[in-house]
């Protein structure tokens, strides 16, 4: 039967549409439901095989944790600065506890993690060893929660509901979402005139009959109908008839490298991929949920509200390990192509950058400082870093760590025009601005192979030259050009006034 849903009205979606939308994510709000898991991760390198069986010995070296599944999107809405509660269910495990104690400790999150005893609760452990994903163990349950348990779940997102504007349902059959719990959060949703949007699981879509979005992959798609999905015209045909047999509002259809589409009371529309790279797959799918909903949210259309979810999405798979998209790398992909500004980042994505260039192989540079009035003496010192390395990073002091440093007066330029500049010298590919008065704890962070300074230093005066040599780094000495200061620059102006 036809979903009865009143068409929306179709126009592609402008780019500066979009950007416009980008700071309104963060005044959104969304409920996201369903099942949660601990992702573990343990990196380390391989130097030998074990001798009591023909499998490498990963020798561990880091480990990280961060909530999956539900949590995932819970953590892309956050990246995105968007209001959320998280409803899920754990068990009376350490897995279960650490994933409270990660949550409870998250920004913009209100939390409702319920608590059931004797399960197991989902637990994925991957081990990595240059980049390279050996082995993933999982700890897992996927038997439907108690009918009590889930009688409670729906009365807490009732209210959760009322007190947001869209839903996510993000079910990875472990349990959370199984039975009848879906269908009537669903009917809750639609009660309380909520829009609904589900990341679904499983060949059988009469559960989540009557959302209002659905957001199948192309596979899922295939084993949810039963139809061929191997051309555009299968795959919308296959869509239709989703749509169609179950009264959802609209099908987005996500395509790996052939990007997404989207079949609603409109018709079809098409979105390429986004990506310049792709290093990861994993969570792209929770990306392209919680995008969406931000989007609706924050009032978008639907068409534009996928648009923005795919261009996230074309971030992440560019990524280490299930990552978010934040509004400044939204901002920047839909900036204008080659911009320079793309190389101004935050903290995190210098990091998850640097990741990416190390997964290739490449060396990375890494040097700092004010660069007030950049000139010539500064162009020859990164030009001399740039040649000794694959990719330079530049730390850049904070107006507020320049004015500690250098007193008041400085700096003569804010931070925004000083990291343009820097940018847009083919020498360097990344510029990260920090607050703190040396580049230490961002040193730290981003661990590169070469560290550059001038030839005024010398290799016991330069800051984390120590931290360099325990992680296998090198300290450089730059030459410097003779007759080239800001400070003095600063000082001639100041007596020609």
């Amino acid at each position: 039967m036809e979903s009865g849903r009143t068409p929306l009205p179709r126009r592609t979606p402008a780019v500066a549409d979009l950007a416009d939308a980008v700071p309104r994510l963060a005044r959104s709000n969304v409920t996201v439901i369903g099942d949660i898991m601990l992702d573990r991760y343990l990196y380390g390198t391989v130097r030998r095989i074990s001798p009591e069986a023909p499998v490498p010995i990963l020798a561990v070296e880091r480990e990280s944790v961060m909530p999956g599944g539900a949590g995932n999107v819970m953590r892309n809405l956050t990246a995105l600065g968007v209001a959320t509660a998280l409803i899920s269910v754990v068990g009376d495990d350490p897995a279960g506890a650490e994933l409270t104690g990660l949550i409870g400790g998250q920004a913009g999150v209100e939390p409702w993690l319920l608590v059931e005893g004797g399960r197991t609760t989902t637990l994925k452990v991957r081990y990595i060893a240059n980049g390279q994903q050996l082995l993933r163990a999982d700890h897992e349950e996927t038997v439907p929660i108690a009918a009590a348990l889930s009688e409670r779940l729906v009365r807490i997102a009732k209210d959760a509901m009322a007190a947001t504007s869209v839903t996510i349902l993000s079910d990875y059959a472990k349990g959370a979402l199984a039975g009848e719990t879906a269908a009537a959060l669903i009917e809750a949703a639609r009660t309380l005139g909520r829009t609904i949007v589900v990341d679904p699981k499983g060949s059988d879509y009469r559960r989540y009959a009557g959302a209002d979005i659905v957001t199948p992959n192309r596979r899922e798609l295939a084993e949810a109908t039963g139809m061929p999905v191997d051309s555009e015209a299968a795959l919308i045909e296959a869509a239709a008839a989703l749509r169609e047999a179950h009264g959802f509002g609209a099908v987005l259809v996500t395509r790996s490298e052939d990007g997404m589409t989207l079949l609603d009371g409109s018709g079809p529309q098409h979105f390429p991929a986004e990506a310049a790279e792709v290093f990861d797959v994993s969570g792209a799918g929770d990306t392209v949920v919680a995008t969406l909903a931000a989007g609706l949210a924050a009032g978008l259309e639907l068409p534009a509200a996928a648009r923005l979810a795919n261009i996230a999405a074309g971030i992440v798979v560019g990524k280490i390990g299930t990552a978010a998209a934040r509004p400044e790398e939204l901002l920047a992909a839909l900036s204008a192509e080659g911009s320079c500004l793309r190389k101004v980042v935050s903290r995190e994505a210098a990091i998850e950058q640097v990741e990416r260039w190390r997964r290739k192989g490449w060396r990375i540079g890494f040097t700092n400082g004010c660069f007030d009035l950049l000139h010539p003496g500064h162009v020859h010192l990164l030009e001399q870093a740039r040649g000794a390395c694959d990719r330079l990073v530049v730390g850049l002091n904070s107006d507020a760590s320049v004015r500690r440093l250098k007193g008041a007066g400085r700096p003569v330029q804010p931070e925004a025009a000083r990291a343009a500049v820097l940018a847009s010298l083919a020498a360097v590919d990344l510029v990260c601005i920090f607050e703190e008065d040396t580049p230490l704890a961002l040193m730290t962070e981003l661990r590169p192979d070469l560290l550059v300074k001038g030839s005024d230093y010398t290799l016991e005066t330069v800051v984390g030259a120590e931290d360099m040599r325990r992680w296998g780094g090198r300290v450089m000495l730059a030459e410097l050009l003779p007759g080239h200061s800001t400070t003095a620059t600063v000082a001639r102006l100041k007596a020609g006034d």
